[in-house]
C-alpha cells in the first residue's frame, strides 16, 4: 500500500482495471495535469470503444462487486475491534475452504456488531436476525478510521438487511433493491480531528450552552472550517474518492444518538453535496470540507435545544459520518434521480375513509429528495396513499395549484447543487419516459399521456407512474416487511428508477422509526363546547398531541405581515425565540399562532424560525388568512414536521374560508398585548406581533387543543380552569 500510495503521488497516469459480471472496465485513478467532465468515471471496455458508466444504480453494481476492498490505506490502530475483526476475517476464511463450524465466531459476529453499530437492544436484536458475518466484515472493510459507524448508517444498513435477508418478499427485494456502495467514517475520526485541531475545549463548552445563537455558531464553524485531518485519514479519504470516481456522493451526519429507538434528531445536522466535479485534489479539498461542516453542525442551536429538551446534555455525542453515492443519471448538464423522497409504512394522513393508515404515504419529488424532507417555497410535493396511490387529497383544479415547480439538481458542469424551475429544466420535452412523471394541461384540463409530449404545459403528477408500473406496490411491500421487522412503524427515505422495460429499481437511503403522536378522540370535548368558546376549528389537520391549559397566545397578524417589508419579517425570528425561551412563559405554557408556513425556507409564505426557536410550544397553528400565497402546508414527512411529533407540539393549519371550518378573528384582535411585560423593545412589533395572556383577559380561562383521529378535525377552544387562576395570579 505505501509503494502504491508512492506511484500515485510521482506517475503522471494511474489506471483501475477490473473485471465485473463479465465485462473489463477501466477506472481512471489519476492524470496528470489534464482533465475532462468525464475523465475519473469508470468505463466499459466495448472492443476499442471506451463507454463511460453514468448510472447510479450500474456504478454501484460494478463497482462494489469488483472492489471489494477499496480502502488500500489502513489507519494505525491499536483498538480491540481491529483484532476482533481479524479474528473473524480468519475463521470465516477457514470455514469457506473447509466447511467447518466455528462456534468461536457467534461471540465474535455479535461484538464486531456491537463495536460498529452500537449496543442499543433493538439495533442488536435486528442485526443478530438479519445481519450475516459477510455483512459485518463488508461493513468493516468500508469504514474510514475506526469506531462506530452511527444512527442513520446503521439504520440504513439493517432496513436493506430485513429486505435482503427477511423471510417473505426477499425474493421481490433481491429484484428491485439497488445495490449500494457507501463508506462511513468511524466515530473515532471525529475525536481525532478535534483532538488535532484545539477543539475539544471548545466542544466540550459549547455543548452545554443554553444560549449559543446562530451568530456565534458560524464563528465556531469557522473554526472547524480550517483544521486538518491526520495524514492516514486523509490517505483514506483519497481510496473512497478514486473508488467513486466523479460521481455526485452526499456526505451525511450520522451521529451515535441519530435515528435510533427514541431519538431521531431529524434535520439537526447538516448533510452536505459534493458534486465531486474536477481534478482529484480539487475533489478531495471539496470532500473534506463537507466532513468539517457536518462536523461542526453537531453544535448548532437546533441540535443543542433537541438534546436539551430530551435530557441527552450529558450524553457524549460522537459524530460519525455515512458517505454515499447519489442516485441518478445525467440528464443534459445535470445530475438527479427521477424520483425522491419519504416513506412511510403508516399512514396518519388518511384523508377519506377509504384509506387504509396500515398501507403507508409516501411523498415524492422529481429530483433531489431535498424538497421532500424540507420546508421549501411555493413547492408541494405528490402525497401518495399505498392504499390507493391515485387518489388525491386535492382536487383535479387544486392539483395544478399545489404541485411542484422547482426541482433540485446537481449542475455538474457548475459544481454545485442548484434549484431549477421545473420548465426550464424540462422545455425541451425529451427527458427519458417522461409521460411516467408528468401530465399536460390540455383545453384547461389535466391529461395523462403515454406518448410523446409536445408543446402543452405540463405538471408533475406521476400519474402514470402511479398507473402502470410497480413502484407503489414494490414500496409498499417493501415498507411491510420493515414494519413487522421493527415491531412497530418506520420512516425511510428512498429514491427510485425505472428502466426502458419498465423495472423498478429502488434505493433505500435511510430508515428510522417513526415516532408517532397519540391518536385521540375529540368528539366528547366537540360536542361539549358551546359556539362561544371556539377560538377556531379545522378539518384539514393530522392527529397529534391533545393538550389544555394553554395561558399564552403568540398572535402574528395575517394581515400586517403580508404588509411588513421582509427585514420586519425577518426580525420576528427574535421574538419567537425570546418567548419560546422563557421559562415563566413555558411553564403556563404557550400557542403560537400566524400566517402561512413557519419554518419555510421564505419568509414570504410564512414565519422564518427553526426548531430551536419554537420547541417549548404546546401548539403551532398555520393561518390561511392575508395573502393568497401565505397558506399553510401539510408538511407531513418533512424534518419540521418530525420535531412536532416528537415534541407532542399540536400542529393546525386553519383555512377559515372552508365551510366546516370556523376562525374566531375579533377575539385575537380585541385581546391586549402584553408583549411590554417580557421584552424591552416590544414597541418594535407593535400592529405585527402580541402576545395574549388569555387568563388575564377572560378573567380565568385557558386555552384547550383536541384533535380527532377519525375526522382529521381540530379544535382550539377557551375553556375552564379548575385550577383556580384568576386574572390578578399574574405569576403563575
Amino acid at each position: 500500500n505505501s509503494a502504491l500510495a508512492r506511484i500515485r503521488d510521482t506517475t503522471q497516469v494511474l489506471f483501475d482495471v477490473f473485471h465485473a459480471h463479465g465485462q473489463m472496465y477501466l477506472h481512471p485513478v489519476k492524470v496528470w495535469n489534464r482533465y475532462t467532465p468525464q475523465m475519473f468515471l469508470p468505463h466499459a471496455v466495448l472492443g476499442e470503444a471506451l463507454t463511460p458508466v453514468f448510472s447510479s444504480g450500474v456504478a454501484a453494481a460494478v463497482a462494489g462487486t469488483a472492489r471489494r476492498h477499496p480502502l488500500k490505506t489502513q489507519t494505525a490502530s491499536t483498538a480491540p475491534w481491529s483484532s476482533v475483526y481479524q479474528k473473524l476475517v480468519q475463521y470465516r476464511a477457514v470455514q469457506l475452504d473447509s466447511g467447518r463450524e466455528f462456534p468461536e465466531m457467534l461471540p465474535l459476529k455479535e461484538e464486531l456488531s456491537r463495536i460498529l453499530l452500537g449496543s442499543q437492544p433493538k439495533t442488536q436484536e435486528l442485526s443478530q436476525r438479519y445481519l450475516t458475518v459477510d455483512d459485518l466484515i463488508a461493513i468493516r472493510e468500508r469504514v474510514v478510521g475506526s469506531g462506530r459507524i452511527g444512527g442513520k448508517a446503521a439504520g440504513m444498513i439493517l432496513a436493506r438487511a430485513v429486505l435482503r435477508h427477511g423471510h417473505s418478499n426477499s425474493a421481490l427485494a433481491a429484484d428491485v433493491l439497488e445495490d449500494e456502495d457507501s463508506f462511513y467514517l468511524g466515530s473515532d475520526v471525529f475525536y481525532s480531528f478535534l483532538v488535532q485541531n484545539d477543539l475539544t475545549r471548545l466542544r466540550w463548552e459549547f455543548s452545554r450552552s443554553s444560549t449559543l445563537s446562530w451568530e456565534e455558531f458560524a464563528a465556531i464553524e469557522q473554526r472547524f472550517l480550517q483544521g486538518q485531518f491526520p495524514w492516514d485519514v486523509v490517505e483514506q479519504f483519497k481510496d473512497v474518492l478514486d473508488y467513486y470516481g466523479q460521481a455526485p456522493i452526499i456526505v451525511r451526519s450520522s451521529s451515535l444518538l441519530e435515528d435510533g429507538f427514541g431519538n431521531a434528531f431529524a434535520g439537526k445536522y447538516r448533510s452536505e453535496f459534493c458534486a465531486n466535479q474536477g481534478d482529484p485534489q480539487q475533489r478531495l479539498e471539496a470532500f473534506m470540507q463537507a466532513i468539517k461542516v457536518v462536523y461542526a453542525s453537531c453544535l448548532n442551536p437546533d441540535a443543542l435545544a433537541y438534546r436539551r429538551k430530551r435530557d441527552l446534555m450529558d450524553k457524549d455525542e460522537q459524530m460519525a459520518i455515512l458517505v454515499q453515492r447519489v442516485s441518478g443519471t445525467p440528464y443534459k448538464q445535470y445530475f438527479f434521480p427521477s424520483v425522491a423522497g419519504v416513506a412511510f409504512s403508516r399512514n396518519l394522513y388518511a384523508w377519506t375513509d377509504t384509506i387504509d393508515p396500515q398501507q403507508g404515504l409516501v411523498r415524492m419529488v422529481f429530483g433531489l429528495g431535498t424538497r421532500a424532507v424540507d420546508r421549501v417555497s411555493s413547492d408541494y410535493p405528490r402525497m401518495v396513499s399505498l392504499s390507493d396511490p391515485l387518489l388525491r387529497p386535492e382536487t383535479e383544479q387544486q392539483a395544478r395549484k399545489y404541485s411542484q415547480r422547482q426541482v433540485d439538481v446537481i449542475h455538474l458542469e457548475k459544481n454545485q447543487l442548484q434549484t431549477l424551475p421545473l420548465r426550464e429544466l424540462l422545455q425541451d420535452r425529451d427527458y427519458p419516459q417522461l409521460p411516467l412523471f408528468v401530465s399536460v394541461i390540455h383545453d384547461g384540463y389535466l391529461r395523462d399521456v403515454t406518448f410523446r409530449i409536445k408543446n402543452e404545459p405540463v405538471v408533475l403528477t406521476f400519474n402514470n407512474l402511479l398507473k402502470t408500473t410497480k413502484f407503489p406496490a414494490v414500496l409498499a411491500a417493501m415498507l411491510q416487511q420493515i414494519d413487522s421487522a421493527y415491531g412497530g412503524p418506520v420512516d425511510t427515505e428512498f429514491t427510485a428508477a425505472v428502466g426502458a422495460d419498465g423495472d423498478v429499481k429502488i434505493n433505500l437511503l435511510q430508515c428510522r422509526p417513526l415516532h408517532q403522536p397519540a391518536l385521540m378522540t375529540a368528539a366528547t370535548a366537540q360536542e361539549s363546547v358551546n359556539e362561544e368558546q371556539v377560538l377556531f376549528r379545522t378539518t384539514k389537520t393530522i392527529p397529534g398531541a391533545d393538550t389544555s391549559g394553554i395561558r399564552y397566545i403568540l398572535y402574528v397578524d395575517p394581515k400586517a405581515y403580508h404588509e411588513a417589508p421582509a427585514e420586519r419579517k425577518r426580525s420576528l425570528r427574535a421574538l419567537v425565540a425570546r418567548i419560546n425561551g422563557d421559562s415563566e412563559i413555558a411553564a403556563g405554557k404557550v400557542l403560537m399562532m400566524g400566517p402561512g408556513r413557519w419554518g419555510s425556507s421564505s419568509i414570504d409564505l410564512g414565519v422564518g424560525v427553526s426548531y430551536a426557536d419554537i420547541n417549548h410550544a404546546s401548539a403551532l397553528v398555520e393561518l390561511a388568512v392575508g395573502s393568497t400565497d401565505s397558506v399553510p402546508e401539510l408538511s407531513y414527512g418533512t424534518h419540521f414536521f418530525q420535531d412536532l411529533v416528537e415534541d407532542g407540539i399540536a400542529y393546525l393549519p386553519v383555512y377559515p374560508k372552508d365551510k366546516d371550518s370556523s376562525y374566531n378573528k375579533e377575539f385575537f384582535q380585541a385581546a391586549p398585548n402584553t408583549l411590554q411585560r417580557w421584552i424591552s423593545n416590544a414597541q418594535a412589533y407593535s400592529g405585527l406581533a402580541k402576545l395574549i395572556d388569555v387568563c388575564a383577559y377572560t378573567q380565568g380561562q385557558t386555552v384547550g387543543v383536541v384533535m380527532d383521529v377519525n375526522t382529521l378535525s381540530g379544535l382550539c377552544y377557551l375553556e375552564t380552569n379548575n385550577g383556580g387562576v384568576t386574572s390578578d395570579d399574574s405569576t403563575k
